[in-house]
């Protein structure tokens, strides 16, 4: 650190740099996900996903001896509507400036609009209109579909689009990316419990996303109908870069997004960078000096019990401009693009066999942040009849409690080149409920960061006969404040 200043640069953050400025779901445990988020007109907004636990024992094949937090056999008697929040650091106050309506779903009975907001965005609709807030939707399956919700002050956020997109039968919309004055898009999940899959993997496209105007872009799956969904998407340089879930590992393709549509596109990566299956899913992607960074991961947190695939931990990619590509965090191995060895020295997971997500990144003072989602809290409660033998007796030795109490957690790096990396946190900033850091948000008055903690408002504790409340569960928001604002 001394020698990164002696050259002029910023050291990076440090656990001590980071405050608790929202804990307990804001007041409510189960406001689980703070699934979105970002830095509009003054304010932090974020975006969350409510009662996760719940909706995942009613809807998803997850064997558990006991459930962590209490799951009604309905997961809609709990309040599902999700809901936005709104923060000013300079008066350290929040608000909350949306919740979702309740509508009538197709069986009849009352049911929120959304149950999660898993994106948002700032555009500005290429200087033509004011920018406004831009969030993407989770619809329950007997709902009409997501939405595209806008908002220019902050308060009032409105449909811009037919419920689905364009009518897809669909469920939910996680990624929106500006590109070129465009916004751009694709759906990830799907009815009958597929909260990442859509059976729809296309690019979708508008000039004018304030009035809906989406239309396809790229053909279905770019010809493989193993892409099974375009699961996260981003701007770098000339083209806009998509990454993809394929059962066979994840590929990568990108696009100038010029020209008569569908658009020509590129495959750059395939087959999970050379990792197959294990690489199941993109899970993150950001530019950082001059080449793009991509983090992987299956989906389940690194378990997909449907497909069997996993447990693994994720890798990190590295693309340049001309196509070729690092590995930066993973299994050493040879691939058709050459042998590929992990420049920084880490296997999968930053060494960690419990991430399951390399789940967000963020530059912030010329730094890249890089977070991850970490399963290991669930050991205690998990049902342990299929594990492999050798996985279990090592767990059965350590013993649950021990790790809840002295490796839990999400872990949270950074890096000033891409290849070497330092802990910010390795516990979930002191919170062994802190599964995952879904959200990461640079501003001008710090670094922003958003949890999934879905332990509230009440939990089975290890070796329990009841639930009781936790203080510690529902999600979290931490704030590093730039010099100016610290006391």
């Amino acid at each position: 650190m001394v020698q990164a200043n002696r050259l002029g640069i910023w050291p990076g953050l440090n656990r001590r740099d980071f405050r608790c400025v929202a804990r307990g779901g804001f007041g409510d445990g189960n406001n689980a996900y703070a699934h979105s988020m970002a830095w509009f007109n003054g304010h932090l907004y974020v975006g969350t996903t409510r009662g996760n636990f719940p909706f995942m024992k009613a809807r998803l094949p997850i064997a558990m001896d006991v459930w962590p937090v209490e799951c009604p056999e309905n997961p809609f008697d709990l309040d599902m509507h999700a809901e936005i929040w709104r923060y000013d650091p300079l008066t350290d106050e929040w608000e909350r400036v949306f919740k979702s309506p309740t509508i009538i779903g197709s069986h009849g009975k009352p049911i929120p609009r959304e149950l999660g907001l898993r994106g948002m965005l700032v555009y500005s609709g290429r200087g033509v209109e004011p920018p406004a807030l831009f969030v993407s939707t989770w619809s329950p399956a007997r709902g009409p579909g997501p939405h595209l919700l806008r908002s220019e002050d902050g308060r009032n956020f409105v449909p811009t689009c037919e419920p689905g997109l364009t009518g897809l039968p669909v469920t939910t919309i996680r990624t929106v990316t500006e590109f070129k004055g465009r916004l751009f898009t694709t759906p990830a999940g799907s009815r009958g419990g597929n909260p990442n899959i859509s059976a729809h993997s296309v690019v979708y496209e508008s000039a004018d996303p304030s009035h809906g105007g989406w239309e396809p872009v790229s053909d279905f799956g770019f010809g493989d109908p193993g892409n099974k969904t375009i699961f996260e998407m981003c701007g770098f340089g000339e083209h806009l870069y998509v990454g993809t879930f394929n059962l066979e590992g994840y590929q990568v393709w990108r696009s100038t997004c010029e020209g008569d549509k569908p658009y020509v596109w590129e495959k750059v990566i395939e087959r999970g960078a050379g990792r197959g299956k294990l690489n199941q899913c993109t899970l993150s992607m950001l530019p950082f000096k001059g080449a793009l960074y991509i983090g992987s991961g299956i989906q389940g947190g690194g378990i997909d019990t449907a497909n069997k695939v996993g447990p693994a931990p994720p890798e990190l990619v590295r693309v340049w401009p001309d196509g070729s590509w690092d590995l930066l965090v993973g299994d050493e191995r040879d691939t058709p693009d050459g042998y590929k060895i992990p420049l920084s020295g880490y296997m999968p997971g930053f060494n960690n066999f419990f991430n399951g997500y390399f789940w967000r990144m963020v530059e912030h003072d010329g730094w890249l942040y890089l977070s991850t989602f970490e399963w290991s809290t669930l050991v205690g409660y998990a049902n342990r009849s299929r594990w492999p033998e050798a996985f279990a007796n090592v767990i059965n030795h350590v013993g649950a409690q021990a790790i809840l109490d002295h490796h839990s957690g999400f872990d949270l790096y950074r890096s000033f080149d891409g290849e070497n990396w330092v802990p910010v946190t390795n516990n979930g900033f002191d919170n062994p409920f802190n599964m995952g850091l879904r959200t990461l948000v640079s501003s001008p008055y710090g670094l922003f960061c958003g949890t999934a903690n879905p332990f509230g408002p009440k939990i089975m504790p290890l070796g329990g006969d009841r639930y009781v409340p936790n203080p510690r569960g529902g999600c979290e928001i931490h704030f590093a404040a730039n010099e100016a604002l610290k006391p």
